[in-house]
């Protein structure tokens, strides 16, 4: 794996170093001497990954940092802060700057290549999640910091610690903070635990028990339920190679014991957030992919993947050896409710269609707005018959039933007109089928409105695939849903 790194340093030989080591490692470097440089860089080059100093003349990286995540070009770059400072306090400060790790100097090279290819990772799967949902423009609906109080407020975290003290003493820290808290002192547990609830944060020993940490870790990876769940692995100072094995395995950050409370809260809240800002990322972006293949107004689908649908069903007939049916249905004089009764009025009338259409089809039919009006029904496994049956069932409801709307003292009395179409070819396409039940409807129109009719090239072998007599009619679940 290959990323951009910036690295800066107001002193040239650690520049010159630790761009010799990571060019060495096929990774791509850019440079800065100091804060205000490394804003200029950050923001024309996006980096994938900053390497920080933090002492620095003028601008130190406590304040770069902050300015690089207060900037929405560069605040989902990651930030690792390389300092000689080892007090905690400083850690923390670097933390609530929004760096993601510190790397102490001397730089150990085991450690820095672990972290950096873990960020890289992580950051090229976000950028892939931020690249998919730019396209609905509604990216910035996420950007908005959360308070620590809120962010802690409905957290839930699992601990998997197999020292009974000190599992005991993170989870009153966290706890105190406001996170909800399931402690246990086995891996078997976690992975239970794990498999059944939602987690923000999984915190785990590097020692369980004598159970393997990382191998837990692992397995935590492997499972569906945590795999994108922020792991903070628990461990000593002096376990350095077991730390770059978790990072390459999917560990996202660490503590070092003995545990500091303050530094404690402020790297669960950084990987809370982060976890709290990849379900919106993914949420928006299934939002996003429901929108292209749903109708807004009625949430039923929309024509461009009604076709698609109707496309693979016609192509599925040699294999059930049934022919496919579709019922076009149009509202009969939409344009004078409109008009007498306002748009307001028409989308709720719309609204009841697709409900009731819906409500009159077996689980794997499919209703389609199609377009203003007009609604299209695809009915797989369904002789040309048993269609028939159900576009009258549902005609007769449409036109009986009268539909509420707000505003009106008196239900309005609307009537659909619907054109069936049936095939047993698996060459047919679904324009040519859907122009089919289109000319059915046409007729209906013109016969009167408020009735049915069957296309006059109707398929009669698919009309016979199930028996000309139309008898598997009587087992389709319609009639319990029809208009009397």
């Amino acid at each position: 794996m290959t990323a951009r790194i910036l690295v800066v340093d107001d002193i040239l030989p650690n520049v010159k170093l630790l761009e010799a080591k990571l060019t060495a490692e096929y990774f791509d470097v850019l440079t800065a001497s100091d804060g205000a440089s490394a804003l200029e860089v950050a923001e024309a080059e996006t980096p994938d990954i900053i390497l920080l100093d933090v002492m620095m003349p003028g601008m130190d990286g406590f304040e770069a940092c902050e300015r690089l995540k207060s900037n929405p070009k560069t605040r989902h770059i990651p930030v690792v802060m390389v300092t000689a400072l080892s007090d905690v306090n400083d850690r923390v400060r670097g933390l609530k700057a929004g760096a993601d790790d510190f790397l102490s100097k001397p730089v150990n090279d085991v450690a820095l290549f672990a972290r950096v290819r873990s960020l890289a990772r992580l950051k090229m799967m976000m950028d892939e999640l931020r690249d998919r949902q730019a396209t609905t423009g509604a990216e910035d609906l996420f950007e908005q910091e959360m308070g620590e109080e809120a962010l802690f407020s409905s957290a839930c975290i699992l601990v998997v610690e197999g020292s009974d003290f000190l599992g005991k003493k993170i989870a009153e820290h966290l706890e105190a903070a406001g996170c909800s808290v399931d402690r246990v002192t086995s891996g078997a547990e976690g992975l239970t635990l794990g498999a059944g609830n939602r987690y923000d944060l999984i915190m785990a020993g590097l020692d369980i028990g004598g159970e393997d940490g990382l191998r837990l870790c692992s397995q935590f990876r492997s499972q569906d339920e945590t795999r994108h769940v922020p792991i903070l692995l628990v461990l000593d100072e002096t376990d350095l190679a077991e730390l770059a094995k978790g990072l390459d395995l999917g560990v996202t950050d660490y503590l070092i014991k003995p545990i500091d409370r303050n530094e404690l809260l402020a790297r669960a809240r950084t990987q809370i957030r982060r976890r709290r800002y990849h379900d919106k990322l993914r949420g928006l972006l299934e939002s996003s992919v429901s929108m292209a293949y749903t109708d807004p107004l009625t949430g039923v689908y929309n024509r461009r993947y009604m076709k698609a649908h109707l496309d693979r069903k016609i192509t599925e007939i040699p294999e059930s050896a049934k022919p496919v049916s579709v019922l076009m249905c149009d509202l009969d004089h939409f344009k004078q409710i409109n008009d007498t009764y306002g748009h307001a009025a028409g989308d709720e009338v719309l609204k009841e269609m697709a409900g009731r259409v819906g409500d009159n089809l077996r689980d794997f039919d499919m209703v389609a707005r199609y377009g203003g009006e007009e609604f299209v029904v695809v009915m797989p496994s369904t002789p040309l018959s048993a269609a028939q049956a159900v576009a009258e069932r549902l005609c007769k409801r449409i036109g009986t039933e009268g539909f509420a709307i707000p505003g009106q003292a008196e239900p309005l009395r609307v009537t659909t007109s619907i054109g069936v179409a049936s095939t047993s070819d698996p060459q047919m396409e679904a324009g040519g089928l859907l122009a089919q039940a289109d000319a059915a409807l046409y007729r209906a129109k013109h016969a009167g409105r408020n009735r049915v009719v069957v296309s006059e090239k109707a398929d009669e072998s698919g009309e016979s695939a199930d028996g000309a007599d139309g008898a598997d009619g009587a087992e389709l679940p319609h009639a319990a849903a029809g208009g009397g």
